[in-house]
């Protein structure tokens, strides 16, 4: 797949750097799961670093920043999934749902 330096990645970008970067965000997931929220933050901070544009990966950090207590830190990067995730069918209402449970608290 050809990108012009002027578009944004596609939805379905197959590039090897975002399909990594979407196994490292679902292994975060599964350690955000199981309580290990440093661990499941390093990992995320590693997915975006492989591909800055991963929408999922931002909407986990804000959920891992929910779980530390941290709302201003977690608003941030639930602002960043809306950004990248605006145009994804299924996430749309689970970051605004997120939003919302950031701003409560």
């Amino acid at each position: 797949m050809v990108q012009k330096k002027d578009q944004p990645p596609s939805r379905e970008d197959n590039s090897p750097r975002a399909v990594a970067s979407l196994r490292l965000t679902e292994q975060a997931r599964i350690l955000l799961e199981s309580g290990k929220v440093d661990d499941a933050i390093t990992t995320l901070e590693r997915a975006m670093n492989v591909n800055p544009s991963n929408g999922q990966n931002y909407y986990y950090l804000a959920e891992a920043w929910l779980k530390k207590g941290n709302p201003s830190q977690a608003r941030e990067f639930n602002r960043l999934a809306a950004m990248y995730l605006k145009d994804e069918p299924g996430w749309t209402s689970r970051v605004q749902d997120q939003q919302e449970r950031i701003r409560r608290r």
